[in-house]
């Protein structure tokens, strides 16, 4: 049994009351994970394993896969958040993970960014605040999984030690080669 944080990315109905998560966890990465009778009133798992929370949860693995064993909420940054700009960073930075983590490979930083990413965001009104966040929190994951070669002017915001410190170098000009590192990333992806 393994114990982890983890960012719930997405879920999809299976059999009558079960349900598959798409997880992303602090120290095994991107997995599925099913949780039984989950869909049922009486499940206490039901409220912590909605989208978009982030959960402390006990995961085995088994023959067919994982299975959740318990959850404990953290927190739902989307429920959490202060208004529609916020959901939609939040919602933007989700839909991110799932389009370029693929697979089990431990990614603690990238873990730690999001959460902090998508914490603050959650909590401001300020369309440039969140754009600013957003941003970073996309070069320091496209440059983890080696999708974009950095430039020097954005290289301060990648080897910063934490995501706030970077956010500390952000300048608006970056937002123009930020958006050319996301393009360039979905082209050497395929997605």
């Amino acid at each position: 049994m393994y114990i982890t944080d983890a960012i719930v990315c997405g879920s999809f109905n299976h059999n009558t009351a079960d349900k598959n998560y798409l997880l992303f966890t602090r120290d095994m990465g991107m997995i599925f994970a099913t949780a039984r009778s989950v869909r049922e009133e009486r499940s206490k798992q039901r409220s912590a394993l909605q989208d978009f929370s982030i959960i402390r949860v006990s995961l085995i693995k088994g023959k067919s896969g994982w299975r959740i064993g318990s959850t404990e909420s953290l927190g739902n940054l989307f429920l959490e958040a202060e208004g529609r700009l916020a959901r939609g960073g939040v919602t933007y930075l989700v839909k991110m993970l799932r389009r370029y983590v693929q697979g089990e490979q431990a990614m603690s930083e990238v873990f730690d960014d999001l959460v902090e990413a998508m914490t603050v965001i959650a909590k401001s009104d300020d369309v440039f605040n969140i754009t600013m966040w957003q941003n970073v929190a996309m070069a320091r994951l496209l440059h983890t999984l080696g999708y974009a070669v950095v430039s020097d002017t954005l290289r301060p915001l990648i080897t910063a030690q934490s995501i706030e410190a970077a956010v500390d170098w952000y300048v608006p000009a970056h937002e123009g080669e930020i958006d050319c590192l996301v393009e360039q990333a979905s082209i050497m992806s395929h997605l």
